[in-house]
């Protein structure tokens, strides 16, 4: 079952996963992932938040929590909501809609959108690491103005590199969470207009921050910094997990032209070893909170989306060539 069976199942999924499968694993022709990838617009998982969005280019009615939410209620659902315009974009983002599915949301949501922190305007960002870094990345993507969000980024960096969502309360050190989410906006940035010698030098500023810490520990001390690191659960959310961080490595590589860090190598030891008998990942935790649907299996099942991650992770590490250091994991 290892690998005609592995892929088999992974294919068998809905056109979001699918394509990658497609480009990443298989290796296929452009023609052959491109069209399915462009059935994410009118079939399944896609289709179907696409269909939830509000007439003013939201959805639920809010920017990063549903419209009347109140924090002081008891929700029916415990944890963080994820159904707010901020997280379904970044889902279909990620999952590689092509924005002209959301031709005119960029502009009804400038119109529409204001942030539950004292109701500033959406693509000009908030006084949150991930939040900024979420609307970077979908800024860039739709075609927002939001260049000020890496100046700002600048302004807020910390001095070990990094940056901490919580540094409006006093925190004076980064966050791993705070620090990948920053990261990955400042990535989407990069990737697509090329970037900017800031937006270049904070993304190594803050991938250092992590790679110093090997994606999980405490410089301090080299104790992990919390057991959750190396829980694996799709979808990732804003959780910096071994996995989630290092999937983000890959792509920054592959955009850089630049080998695997060794000091991934770690990491890619976890990743390695969460693997079953059939070379598939389970799913170990579900992120508490109210959701449109559910997008990946329940715990305790081989998880079509944390395979293809770890996956695609583990061959990018063993095919790619390090730098002669004489680490591989």
């Amino acid at each position: 079952m290892r690998d005609d069976h592995l892929l088999s199942w992974l294919l068998d999924t809905d056109p979001a996963l699918r394509w990658q499968v497609e480009r990443d694993l298989l290796e296929l022709p452009p023609d052959v992932w491109e069209s399915t990838r462009a059935r994410i617009a009118t079939e399944g998982m896609g289709a179907r938040l696409l269909a939830l969005q509000d007439e003013d280019g939201q959805w639920a009615g809010g920017a990063y929590f549903p419209a009347g939410w109140d924090f002081h209620d008891e929700p029916e659902e415990p944890g963080q909501p994820w159904t707010a315009t901020t997280w379904t974009l970044n889902t279909l983002r990620e999952w590689g809609l092509d924005a002209a599915a959301l031709a005119g949301t960029a502009g009804k949501i400038d119109q529409n959108a204001r942030w539950e922190y004292e109701d500033l305007p959406y693509w000009g960002g908030e006084v949150d690491c991930c939040i900024n870094g979420f609307t970077l990345a979908n800024g860039i993507w739709l075609g927002a103005e939001v260049d000020g969000l890496v100046a700002w980024f600048a302004q807020h960096r910390m001095d070990d590199g990094g940056w901490n969502c919580m540094w409006e309360e006093g925190s004076t050190r980064s966050s791993v969470h705070s620090t990948l989410n920053a990261l990955k906006g400042l990535l989407a940035y990069d990737a697509a207009t090329g970037g900017t010698d800031t937006s270049r030098e904070l993304r190594r500023s803050g991938e250092e921050y992590l790679l110093e810490r090997r994606l999980h520990r405490r410089l301090s001390t080299g104790e992990p910094i919390s057991d959750r690191l190396q829980v694996f659960a799709y979808p990732f959310r804003w959780v910096a997990t071994v996995l989630h961080s290092a999937d983000y490595f890959r792509r920054a590589a592959l955009l850089d032209g630049t080998p695997p860090d060794p000091r991934l190598a770690e990491a890619i030891d976890i990743i390695r070893a969460g693997a079953d008998a059939h070379g598939r990942w389970t799913q170990q935790h579900r992120y508490a909170g109210r959701v449109w649907f559910e997008l990946d299996v329940p715990v305790g099942e081989p998880s079509p989306w944390l395979t293809l991650f770890a996956t695609r992770v583990l061959r990018w590490w063993d095919t790619a060539p390090l730098p002669d250091l004489g680490v591989r994991g």
